[in-house]
């Protein structure tokens, strides 16, 4: 089934994830795409791409909304016509998407080792709490520090934010599944309830604006 998952994480917020098994051919053939949609789908190069760009738009579909009511602003930040909250992430063979009433934004990785080469460029005083001698756990914890940033970055979709400089995760652990974030950018200080969550070899992390 497609359709990996769903949660239901309050009476105004929803995330649905894709696990991407289709051809393109197949997901093409079950979405309706306005002209902008389409013309943007025209020009990607990666067939992976391509089906987490349509798999989506399925998602929207299994939401109760269609391409017709997905929009995106000026600063390429994605929302819905009934103007509700939607954030978008997918990576190799899932998608994910949480939509709510709330502020709100997720991000979907890969857990791999390539994250231990980056690391510094988007983890700052983080260090402090992360043991890299248990490779495993420092794999997951970064790809969770990570996700935090990303998710965070979407809901405030501001030129300059630092992910190493302006966001910071508290200490947490890999079974509580829950830690607090801040965003601090210019006069702006933030606070963000992450969650996070393992599916197969990929971490889904969502977040939401206190």
């Amino acid at each position: 089934m497609p359709l990996h998952q769903t949660i239901q994480f309050n009476p105004t917020t929803q995330i649905l994830i894709w696990k991407i098994t289709e051809s393109f051919e197949e997901l093409l053939d079950k979405v309706v795409l306005k002209e902008k949609t389409q013309l943007r789908l025209n020009g990607m190069k990666s067939d992976l791409h391509k089906r987490g760009f349509l798999s989506v738009r399925m998602l929207l579909q299994e939401a109760g909304f269609t391409d017709l009511d997905l929009h995106y602003d000026q600063f390429g930040k994605p929302y819905l016509s009934c103007h509700n909250h939607i954030s978008i992430t997918h990576s190799h063979n899932f998608s994910a998407i949480i939509i709510s009433e709330e502020t709100v934004g997720i991000d979907i990785e890969l857990q791999r080792e390539k994250i231990l080469r980056i690391a510094d460029k988007f983890v700052d005083r983080e260090f402090d709490y992360l043991n890299s001698d248990a490779l495993e756990e420092y794999i997951k914890k970064l790809t969770v520090i990570w996700g935090a940033k990303e998710a965070i970055f979407k809901i405030r979709n501001e030129k300059g934010i630092s992910f190493k400089d302006h966001i910071r995760v508290n200490s947490f652990s890999l079974e509580e599944n829950k830690t607090l974030a801040s965003l601090h950018f210019d006069d702006l200080v933030k606070d963000f309830v992450v969650y996070y969550e393992e599916i197969e070899n990929f971490t889904l992390v969502y977040a939401l604006e206190k």
